[in-house]
């Protein structure tokens, strides 16, 4: 028989890890905690609480760094390439499930939990290892459901991952939290990028980059030049406000260019793309073609839309049964059927 596995659980200090943890040590009998920092928290969580109210030992891993390089430098570089990046589906794979994981397999790990709404199905266990790729499916509750942003992990990293939140709603989760006393550390929760606290990327990417101004031409769909910009990098497609412009209807972005350093805007009713190309996919399906109930989400929030499946090499090329707004370069497109996340890449 098997060693029982060891399980590490990612911990933010929020109700979701803590109900996360509360329900791995129901489920397991070697449990630890790994709480990470990325120099951009205002204020540091009491991680000795955390392990008080949980009843075991969690460590704290400094990732500041890593997090630098792989989420702050590439949300900068993207938006200054005229691209808009997914920070939190990039953290995802680059941190919590890359460099975290690493640092709990070097403390003993297995697997490791987190308190995400997603489900894993077929996760590893060491006698069918070799006979099975886990895949992600949506969670029961899909107000909350983040299988979006982890879409592009690997069946490789599901095989050792734990999602105990997979079954619950948000209402639930707080029940269990109410029952067990399990009172979060960080009680604010947020659905903004962690980094970027005042919303305003532009202000962000100034200061990191200490990149001057380059105003440009802003145009419309005729070609006509209806007023100037100060800066692409603050844009991103299907955005309204800030584009400060009248006209006969408001403006929305259509295209960044930024070999011209153009601006190009549209009204809503121009802003929607039946076809769109995918590239750097990660692919969890046995089939690439003739996929029943395809649909393909655009970002977070969008609800996914019915659309038909090509491939050009490496690229997909998506075409949507009815055009969707703001197709936006540098987003993820997530690949479903039904529940099933297939795969994901970004919009090119």
């Amino acid at each position: 028989m098997s060693d029982p596995p060891v399980v590490a659980v990612a911990l933010s200090g929020g109700i979701d890890s803590l109900a996360a943890g509360f329900l791995i040590k129901q489920r397991f009998e070697k449990v630890f905690g790994i709480h990470f920092t990325t120099g951009y928290e205002k204020r540091i969580p009491n991680v000795s609480a955390l392990a008080s109210v949980l009843g075991f030992p969690v460590h704290t891993i400094d990732l500041s760094s890593q997090f630098q390089t792989s989420v702050v430098d590439y949300f900068v570089s993207t938006y200054m390439a005229g691209k808009t990046p997914n920070p939190c589906l990039v953290c995802n794979m680059q941190i919590k499930f890359k460099a975290l994981f690493d640092h709990a397999r070097k403390l003993g790990a297995d697997l490791m939990a987190t308190g995400h709404y997603a489900t894993v199905v077929n996760r590893y266990t060491p006698d069918t290892e070799e006979n099975h790729q886990a895949w992600l499916e949506k969670g029961a509750d899909l107000n909350k459901d983040q299988s979006y942003f982890l879409s592009m992990l690997s069946h490789k990293i599901l095989d050792r991952v734990v999602f105990p939140l997979a079954g619950f709603t948000k209402a639930h989760v707080r029940h269990i939290a109410g029952q067990h006393n399990l009172v979060p550390i960080m009680p604010n929760e947020s659905q903004d990028i962690c980094f970027l606290p005042e919303k305003n990327h532009g202000a962000f990417i100034n200061a990191q980059t200490n990149a001057s101004i380059s105003p440009g031409p802003v145009v419309d769909g005729h070609g006509k030049i209806v007023g100037s910009h100060q800066g692409l990098h603050t844009f991103t497609v299907g955005q309204r406000k800030g584009i400060n412009i009248p006209g006969p209807a408001p403006y929305y972005v259509k295209k960044i260019d930024m070999n011209t350093n153009t601006l190009h805007v549209c009204f809503k009713s121009d802003l929607a793309e039946k076809q769109m190309k995918v590239e750097q996919i990660v692919w969890n399906y046995p089939e690439k073609v003739g996929i029943r109930d395809l649909s393909v989400q655009i970002r977070y929030g969008h609800k996914a839309a019915p659309a038909k499946l090509d491939w050009d090499k490496s690229c997909a090329i998506v075409t949507f049964d009815t055009p969707q707004n703001a197709v936006t370069p540098g987003q993820a497109a997530v690949f479903y059927c039904r529940n099933r996340v297939l795969g994901a890449g970004l919009i090119h």
